[in-house]
């Protein structure tokens, strides 16, 4: 298939473009940036998600779009929330448009497991705002879609934006690691490799019109992680929690019961239980409450 990747000369988008090339698809690869990882079979076009000419004419002739554009870090969505919202939302529906106006097959959209809670910050609110879109897109134009909610990445060509990254080098440097978190905080942290192999496979049909998550399946502990680095490095580290409430992390689980939104969620490639539970409040409420119905992702009443 031909298939473009917006944001493919980024850390987990690249991955993603190896694995569809090593699959034997013709991969095009748009981003800002010419990628440093760009392969012989691959093909690169600089250009600007929110320049519509440009995003229409990568888009032309493509099979499957996937869109890894945007901004990605917590910390600089909540600097920058005017530029979150043009690049994020905006850009994602410059995409989606072109891509309707293309006939294009399939849209691919990567996003975040911060869509199911209150955490997030601006980062979320893009997020959830793309996932709106795509859904509605899908209704009114057809235009089928798969969406990734993706957990804790890390592995080759990240930068010091991405946590185990920046923990790793930290301690090199300077021996000790910054968290704004508690020790407890738990995450589950998927190689960003593993990652793209899971994201190949949604290519079959099955996976249409669907939600699914790509996380890891060792759930560990941020403090027990920083004990596991030091002893890798064979020295004791300074940890320095800020336990900082603002910093738009979660806690234990990126999972928070919202009625007032109504998601259509379909199984993904495993439920774990933070999902699980959340579904059953959903069915609970609905139970509870029959007079509300679901429309354009929202509950409302049947008077409305």
């Amino acid at each position: 298939m031909n298939i473009t990747v917006f944001g493919g000369a980024g850390f987990l988008g690249s991955h993603v473009c190896d694995k569809l090339s090593e699959a034997g698809h013709r991969v095009t690869i748009v981003d800002l940036h010419p990628s440093p990882w760009l392969r012989p079979d691959q093909t690169m076009i600089i250009g600007n998600l929110l320049d519509e000419e440009a995003v229409d004419k990568a888009v032309a002739g493509a099979d499957v779009v996937f869109n890894y554009a945007g901004i990605a870090d917590i910390g600089e969505a909540n600097r920058r929330p005017i530029d979150t919202a043009r690049v994020n939302v905006l850009g994602n529906v410059i995409l989606l448009e072109a891509c309707r106006l293309a006939g294009v097959k399939r849209y691919i959209f990567a996003s975040s497991l911060y869509v199911y809670g209150k955490s997030g910050g601006f980062y979320r609110c893009s997020k959830q705002a793309c996932e709106l879109y795509i859904e509605n897109y899908q209704a009114m134009h057809n235009l089928p879609y798969t969406i990734l909610r993706y957990g804790s990445l890390y592995g080759p060509r990240a930068d010091r934006r991405n946590a185990i990254q920046r923990f790793v080098t930290e301690a090199l440097e300077q021996g000790t690691i910054t968290y704004y978190g508690a020790p407890t905080a738990l995450r589950e942290y998927v190689h960003a490799e593993d990652a793209a192999t899971a994201t190949l496979s949604v290519l079959e049909p099955e996976f249409e019109n669907a939600n699914i998550i790509i996380s890891g399946n060792q759930p560990m502990r941020v403090g027990d992680l920083f004990k596991m680095i030091g002893e890798m490095l064979g020295k004791e580290l300074t940890i320095n929690f800020q336990n900082d409430p603002n910093s738009g992390h979660y806690q234990i689980t990126p999972y928070a019961f919202m009625p007032k939104v109504g998601k259509k969620l379909t199984p993904p490639l495993t439920v774990d239980l933070g999902q699980g539970i959340l579904r059953v409040m959903e069915e609970v409420h609905k139970e509870l409450h029959p007079e509300m119905h679901a429309e354009g992702g929202y509950l409302m009443s049947r008077d409305d």
